[in-house]
C-alpha cells in the first residue's frame, strides 16, 4: 500500500490529518448526497470495540445524508477482515493493521491491496475490579500477570487474592494487538477465561474481584483503568504520545472510495465524523471545535 493524505476537516446492524495507506488513490473530497453511483448503502463490519463508534457514525452520517443506509455490524476484527476479502461487506473497522498474508488474499480476490483509512486513536485500557486497590502496573507486570506468571495480587501490591485473567477470543483485533504489543508475543495464561466482546470483559471483571482485562478507553467507567508505567490512560496522554499502550483504529476497503462509500468515508474525516469520535470517548485526529464544525 501507498500512502495519501486526505484533507482536513449490535448496537443496530493517527497528527493532524488522517492518512489513507492505498494501493489506489482516493481522496477524500467534500460531497452531497447526490452521486452517480447506484449504490445507495454503506455496510460496515469488523471490530468490537469499534461497534459503538462505527454505530453512531452510522446514526449521525445519516441524519445528514438520509437517502443513504448505513449498516454498522460488529463481530471481531478477524471476521470483518474476512468479509471483506469475499466481498461481504464494503468497509472493515479493525482495531489492527492487516497481515501480509490477509493483504495476499485481497489481492488475488479483489483484485487490489485495498485502502486503509487511520479513523481515530484508542488508549488500550487494562481494567481491574473497582476494589482493587492497585492503581498503577509496569509493562513487566502487566506481562506477568496475563501470561500466568503472576498468580497472586500481592505479588504487585494487592490483596492477597488470585488473579483471574479475562481475555479476547483470536479473532479480535484486541486480542492480537495486546499480545504482539503488551505481551511482545508470549502466550496468554492457559488459566485465562475467554469472553467474545469488551463489554463481557467489563462484566467479568466487575463480577470478579481478583480479576484483570483489557479493552477500549470509552469502556468500563466503573472499572479501575490502572496506569501502566506510572502513565495514565488519558486522552492526553495518548495523543502525547506518553502512555505506552495505544494504537489506531481503522476503516479497510477493498476498492477505490467512491460514490456513496467515498462520501461516508470523507464525512468520518471531517469535524463531523471526528467530533463523533471525542464523544464517543475516542481521540480524535485533531484537535476539532467544541461545535463540530
Amino acid at each position: 500500500m501507498t500512502k495519501s493524505t486526505p484533507p482536513l476537516p449490535r448496537f443496530r446492524r493517527t497528527l493532524v490529518a488522517a492518512i489513507i495507506l492505498a494501493f489506489f488513490l482516493g481522496g477524500c473530497g467534500s460531497g452531497s448526497d447526490t452521486t452517480t453511483d447506484t449504490r445507495s448503502s454503506v455496510r460496515i463490519k469488523g471490530s468490537d470495540t469499534m461497534l459503538l463508534l462505527t454505530t453512531r457514525w452510522a446514526e449521525d452520517f445519516m441524519r445528514v445524508h438520509p437517502r443513504i443506509a448505513v449498516y454498522a455490524d460488529g463481530g471481531g476484527t478477524e471476521t470483518g477482515i474476512e468479509a471483506l476479502i469475499e466481498g461481504e461487506t464494503d468497509l472493515c473497522a479493525a482495531s489492527r493493521t492487516l497481515r501480509a498474508e490477509e493483504v495476499r488474499r485481497l489481492l488475488q480476490k479483489r483484485g487490489s491491496l485495498g485502502i486503509s483509512v487511520l479513523t481515530a486513536k484508542d488508549a488500550l485500557s487494562v481494567y481491574l475490579h473497582p476494589d482493587n486497590p492497585v492503581g498503577s502496573l509496569t509493562i513487566e507486570q502487566i506481562t506477568g500477570l496475563f501470561t500466568g506468571e503472576i498468580r497472586n495480587w500481592r505479588t504487585v501490591g494487592g490483596a492477597d487474592l488470585p488473579v483471574t485473567v479475562i481475555s479476547r477470543p483470536p479473532n479480535s483485533g484486541t486480542f492480537l494487538f495486546f499480545e504482539e504489543h503488551v505481551l511482545q508475543g508470549r502466550p496468554y495464561s492457559r488459566d485465562a477465561e475467554t469472553v467474545a466482546s469488551t463489554d463481557a470483559v467489563i462484566r467479568r471483571v466487575r463480577e470478579l474481584p481478583g480479576a484483570i482485562g483489557y479493552g477500549g478507553l470509552p469502556f468500563g467507567e466503573d472499572l479501575r483503568h490502572v496506569a501502566v508505567d506510572g502513565i495514565k490512560p488519558t486522552a492526553d496522554n495518548v495523543r502525547n504520545g506518553s502512555y505506552p499502550i495505544s494504537r489506531y483504529l481503522y476503516l479497510y476497503a477493498s476498492r477505490p472510495l467512491e460514490g456513496e462509500l467515498k462520501l461516508f468515508v470523507d464525512w468520518v474525516l471531517s469535524n463531523a465524523g471526528q467530533t463523533v469520535v471525542r464523544n464517543v470517548g475516542y481521540i480524535p485526529l485533531w484537535e476539532v471545535p467544541s461545535d463540530g464544525k
